[in-house]
């Protein structure tokens, strides 16, 4: 459904659900006269009253080339914003035009939680909550999937699952990665304990034909551009299973935010320090994206998952090149006084979380006409967890999370996730770019978004750089692929 205001209407104010579940998208026209919003963003793009080719956005852009993500509410594109968690949009008519002031305020913060005393969790209601959420947003009239891995969250969603009967009706899949890192094993054997289907997804590093034409069309209607590693992986399990299309695929992202991220141990060390070290700001300007000094420009937001090419690189390729520096100054700045938990989970959950990672699924499932769900995301089981007290969800001192669940799935299934330690999907991003170089160069060099020269230049030296060893070689690597990603973007898409 699609919603619009118009001129002279009251002042609104738009804000999605307290997980995200459901981000809002809206678009505002360039003369600002019309607005519409809409929980889906394919049928917003779609509607009639949004004029394409809608324009690209040199400063969302520029964000995608240098953090990775676009930070909501702003988007690749110059017309179309995300209302997110936490997020607000107030809009009203002034001076015969519609206006929209956004706002952010973080819902989860520490502060109010509930004290040890005032709440003892139920592991029965827990699971119980997580399986009405999914069962709610099942069509029961299509095939469905869970994305499920070695991890915590799927492993919650799928015990939940099994307690409610469901066995006979999802089918579990999991991605098979290289290396060590590979969870494939452990899925199946969990399905096979809790007596569900699996599939496995296996990688493809050498695209034949078949692979280029479902990235071809993954390209073409993807809603927004996504620079997450994984993201290629997509369009190609379309191709192994393309019954794939048109049915309930399950994630289990999202509740990071309110069970929160917490700070690395580097991070601890590096966060309060970055404060003074990013004031060298005028040094990104300097410095080549594969420089082992281009981290230590960061700044204190930046280390919460946001990365890539510095400055210098994207202004060379990008004219009118936005600097980042000071939006992610701004924003380390709005939280200095806060608790390292929050300040952490605050902006990697609302930004890299829900706009990279959870977006990919999202962009996934758009362009199979999917329906997807994200349990964890749901209002009432963020609410559950929002109040509980921090000791069932977090330890300072380990610096671990998600301690409830943990003791959950070992007492049910045996799953010791600190044994396991972290795996999640592993995609071998590297060995594409060295196997299909043609067609990735090809790409990058076909996009009139990028100064020709300057792109030339630029990949040629971070292609010699993968050939050496190191930081520089493995940060080279990425950069190029996420060029490829953004430059596909803007060459396919049939919105712009």
């Amino acid at each position: 459904m699609i919603t619009e205001y118009r001129l002279k209407d009251s002042l609104i104010t738009i804000k999605a659900d307290l997980a995200g579940e459901f981000p809002l998208y809206i678009y505002q026209s360039q003369d600002k006269q019309t607005l519409l919003y809409s929980k889906s963003i394919t049928e917003l793009l779609g509607n009639i009253q949004v004029q394409k080719p809608l324009k690209v956005s040199t400063k969302g852009i520029s964000f995608l080339l240098q953090s990775g993500v676009v930070p909501p509410p702003y988007t690749a594109y110059e017309n179309i914003f995300i209302v997110g968690i936490g997020d607000s949009a107030k809009v009203f008519t002034k001076d015969g035009k519609i206006e929209i002031k956004f706002s952010h305020n973080f819902p989860f913060k520490n502060e109010n939680r509930l004290n040890d005393d005032e709440m003892i969790p139920s592991k029965d209601e827990i699971l119980d909550l997580v399986a009405k959420a999914t069962i709610e947003r099942i069509d029961e009239t299509k095939p469905t999937f869970l994305f499920h891995s070695a991890g915590k969250d799927s492993n919650t969603i799928a015990l939940a699952l099994a307690k409610a009967g469901y066995q006979d009706k999802v089918t579990l899949i999991t991605h098979k990665s290289k290396g060590d890192k590979d969870e494939s094993e452990i899925s199946k054997s969990i399905a096979k304990q809790l007596g569900f289907k699996h599939q496995v997804l296996y990688e493809v590093d050498e695209l034949q034909a078949k692979h280029k034409k479902a990235i071809d069309d993954y390209f073409i209607n993807v809603p927004f551009p996504c620079t997450d590693n994984v993201t290629l992986a997509y369009p190609l399990y379309a191709v192994q299973m393309p019954e794939l299309g048109g049915t309930n695929i399950i994630d289990g992202g999202g509740n990071d935010v309110y069970m929160m991220t917490p700070p690395s141990s580097r991070d601890v060390k590096v966060i309060p320090v970055s404060k003074w070290t990013s004031k060298l700001s005028t040094l990104r300007s300097f410095t080549p994206s594969e420089s082992i000094f281009t981290p230590l420009l960061r700044t204190p937001a930046e280390w919460c998952g946001m990365s890539g090419f510095s400055f210098l690189d994207t202004k060379n390729i990008l004219n009118g090149a936005f600097n980042v520096y000071e939006y992610w100054d701004s924003e380390s700045k709005k939280r200095e006084d806060w608790d390292l938990f929050d300040f952490k989970t605050d902006l990697l959950t609302t930004v890299v979380a829900a706009e990279l990672h959870i977006r990919k699924f999202r962009n996934f499932t758009d362009v199979i006409g999917a329906n997807a769900l994200t349990p964890f995301s749901n209002e009432t089981v963020a609410k559950y967890f929002s109040k509980m007290p921090e000791k069932y969800l977090f330890d300072r001192k380990n610096l671990k999370n998600k301690l409830i669940l943990r003791d959950i799935l070992k007492e049910e299934i045996g799953l010791d996730s600190d044994a396991i330690g972290k795996m999640g999907f592993v995609y071998d991003s590297r060995s594409v770019v060295l196997k299909n170089w043609e067609m990735i160069s090809e790409e990058i060099f076909a996009c009139d978004f990028w100064d020709k020269e300057g792109v030339k230049k630029l990949i040629n030296r971070l292609r010699n750089s993968m050939d050496k060893k190191g930081w520089g070689a493995r940060v080279s690597g990425r950069l190029i692929y996420r060029l490829y990603l953004i430059s596909s973007w803007i060459n396919k898409n049939r919105w712009i």
